[in-house]
This record gives C-alpha cells, sequence and structure tokens, in this order.
C-alpha cells in the first residue's frame, strides 16, 4: 500500500469522519421531506419554437455537444488507456454517460413528459456518480475508489428507475434522485479541501463544478431569461454549460493518462 492510500496516513481519520457525516447528514436533510412527486409544470420549458421542422429545437439541439465531448472522452479513454484498472472504467462511465445524456435529453425535448425524462435523468447520474467516485479514490481513498465505483453507479440508476416506478403507480418520489444529483456538488470540493492532490488538479475539478452550478441557475432562469429578449431561453444555456463542465473533465482524464506512474489500483 503507497503511503498515502489511507485516509489516517494522510492527515488523520477526522477527515474520513467528516465526510461520513456530511453524507449521513445530506441523507437524513434529503428525507426529512416527504416524498417528492414529479411536478408536470416542469415540462413546460418557455422556448417551444420550431425550426427545420422540429419542435423545441433550441433545446434539442444544445444537446449535441454532450454527445460530441462524450465520443470524445471515451475515444481518448478507450485508445490511451493503461490496462485494466478501475479508474479507465469509471472515465467510460464518465463519458458514456455525457454522450448518452445528450441522446437521452435531446429524445426527452422532442415530446417532455414525465416517461421521456427517464432517459434524460438516467445517463447523468452515470457521470455524477462515475465523478464522484474518482475524486473519492484519488483524494480519499486509493483503494475505496474500486468498490466505491460501482456502489455509486448502482445508486445513482436505482434512484431513477425507483422515481420512475414510483411515478407509473402515482407515487414518484424524487427525493433518493435530487441526492444522488447534489451530492457530489458538496462532497467534490469538500474532499479537495481536506485531501492533498494525487494526479487531479484540484483547479479543474472546481471549474467543472463550477460550470454544472451555473447550468442549475441558467435551468431555474429558463423563463426569465427567456423574457429579455426571446432569443435564447435559460434551459438552452443549461445545456450548454453543463457541457462545459463536461470539456473540463476531459482535461482531467488526460491528466490520468498523462501521470508519470502508471494507474496502480487495478480490479
Amino acid at each position: 500500500m503507497s503511503p498515502d492510500s489511507s485516509p489516517a496516513a494522510r492527515g488523520g481519520a477526522w477527515r474520513a469522519t467528516l465526510l461520513v457525516a456530511v453524507a449521513v447528514a445530506a441523507t437524513a436533510a434529503a428525507f426529512a421531506f416527504p416524498p417528492i412527486a414529479q411536478d408536470p409544470a416542469y415540462h413546460d420549458f418557455a422556448d417551444r419554437r420550431w425550426l427545420l421542422g422540429m419542435p423545441n429545437a433550441l433545446n434539442v439541439l444544445s444537446n449535441l455537444p454532450f454527445t460530441v465531448v462524450g465520443a470524445l472522452g471515451v475515444s481518448v479513454v478507450w485508445r490511451r488507456g493503461r490496462g485494466l484498472v478501475w479508474e479507465r472504467l469509471a472515465f467510460l462511465a464518465l463519458f458514456g454517460g455525457v454522450g448518452l445524456t445528450g441522446l437521452g435529453s435531446a429524445w426527452y425535448h422532442l415530446a417532455p413528459t414525465t416517461a421521456t425524462l427517464f432517459w434524460d435523468r438516467l445517463p447523468m447520474t452515470l457521470a455524477s456518480m462515475a465523478l464522484l467516485a474518482l475524486t473519492l479514490g484519488e483524494r480519499v481513498s486509493e483503494r475505496a475508489g474500486p468498490w466505491l465505483l460501482p456502489l455509486g453507479l448502482a445508486a445513482g440508476v436505482g434512484s431513477v428507475v425507483h422515481w420512475q416506478l414510483g411515478e407509473r403507480v402515482g407515487a414518484g418520489d424524487l427525493r433518493l434522485y435530487a441526492l444522488v444529483q447534489f451530492f457530489p456538488m458538496l462532497a467534490i470540493p469538500l474532499a479537495l479541501a481536506l485531501y492533498p492532490r494525487r494526479w487531479i488538479r484540484g483547479a479543474d475539478l472546481l471549474v467543472a463544478v463550477g460550470w454544472y452550478a451555473l447550468s442549475k441557475i441558467f435551468e431555474a432562469l429558463d423563463a426569465p431569461i427567456f423574457a429579455l429578449g426571446g432569443v435564447v431561453s435559460g434551459h438552452t444555456l443549461k445545456h450548454l454549460a453543463a457541457a462545459g463542465a463536461a470539456v473540463w473533465l476531459l482535461r482531467i482524464a488526460r491528466s490520468w493518462q498523462d501521470r508519470p506512474e502508471a494507474p496502480r489500483t487495478p480490479l
């Protein structure tokens, strides 16, 4: 085991305890609310203009960057990978999720319904959970990464399946999905603050998280932004900002591949 591969050896068990406490607190806070069903008004986007015979055209077409960046990421990691190590699989899940988000979100925006929203949200959870596992495996515990990845991916997929199955019987609940979506935005900066870097540049992760946070602001301001001039809506800008986060994740993938030492944690 490398000298910095355990939390205790890298600064004290209190740091890992703090992370666990934050995770428990976030989970408790999410489930302190009553079940949250999908609001039908969510599908009422401000910009519903047609273009080239396509409804909701800008909300559909603005997903193209996700597909492009996802395909580039998978290609880079696949061609330049260094064997069957968990980090490589995590990057493939990350960029595969990004690319599939573009396809799923475009499909959803062609005819927005709660049923089609499933295909928008499912791949997003793959990307966010893969990134969380990569960050915690790199900063907190190198040994934890290989089991954090499958657990995180299962939690992400399970959160969306649980919500969708509930919606089908009139008992939809978004609390677990909300936890999966927003907890990485809290845990990743916290891990960067608590632990020293091994190979991920903290600035790259913070820029990616910042772009994603900006995308959520654009999403909340969908109609007000569109009302400014009727040129572009907040939801379209949300897609572009989130794709900007994915571009920075490509920098992180290249920093992993360009490490002086080969990845050391096989499956």
